[in-house]
């Protein structure tokens, strides 16, 4: 993990907002402190409303309610309290505090969702999400039987032409439906990195499916 000492990061105070700066001040106090203590609080009442909201959001994409789907949220909330309060002199003010904070909330709801997916409905996710994939590569099969070929083609594709860090990336953004904001924070890289990430796997697996004769050559320069 690369880190960013406090001097040099909350050292710059007049880039963080009055807001934000009573947060780092808050969160990195001593727990014994009555300061630090309500800050870290408050921080978990925020990120567990930021948990509950995103997992509500996403209701139908999952299968998960009641009392687990709650407890997911507090779960989600838990991991991103104790991720900002691993990252939080990291923090550099480029946008609101709590912005950034909830991030991390929506991190850990996606990953959790996606982790949830994969072990209790993986037949579903397997089949369905699979066979849609085609769709990002410009393919538009006619009939059932020709996308569930073409699906099966892109899994095989993703896990042989794709490098681990690739597939990574493809399946938490593309499968899991993880935020690019989010997940950037979780490999501690930019959005920017990850979006020439996702080019780099999507043209891989287009040559694929290409040269084994799933698509057809796109004419002149293609994205």
């Amino acid at each position: 993990m690369s880190t960013h000492g406090a001097a040099g990061e909350i050292g710059a105070g007049e880039r963080l907002d009055d807001e934000s700066k009573r947060w780092v001040a808050g969160l990195t106090a001593p727990r014994t402190d009555p300061a630090g203590a309500d800050a870290l609080a408050r921080l978990h009442a925020m990120l567990l409303r930021v948990a509950r909201s995103e997992a509500a959001r996403r209701a139908g994409t999952h299968g998960i309610t009641g009392p687990e789907l709650d407890d997911l949220a507090h779960q989600a909330a838990d991991d991103a309290t104790l991720s900002v309060l691993r990252r939080v002199t990291e923090f550099r003010g480029e946008s609101r505090f709590t912005t950034w904070a909830y991030t991390f909330a929506v991190y850990e709801v996606s990953s959790k969702i996606g982790r949830h997916v994969w072990r209790r409905d993986r037949v579903r996710f397997d089949a369905e999400s699979w066979e849609l994939l085609p769709d990002r590569f410009g393919a538009g099969p006619d009939d059932e039987m020709e996308a569930k070929e073409l699906g099966v083609a892109v899994r095989v594709a993703v896990d042989t032409e794709l490098t681990p860090y690739q597939r990574r990336v493809f399946v938490a953004i593309v499968l899991e439906g993880i935020p690019v904001d989010a997940l950037a924070i979780e490999l501690e890289t930019t959005r920017k990195a990850l979006y020439k990430t996702m080019f780099d796997a999507r043209r891989r697996l287009r040559t694929y499916l290409v040269t084994h004769g799933y698509l057809e050559p796109r004419l002149g320069r293609g994205r």
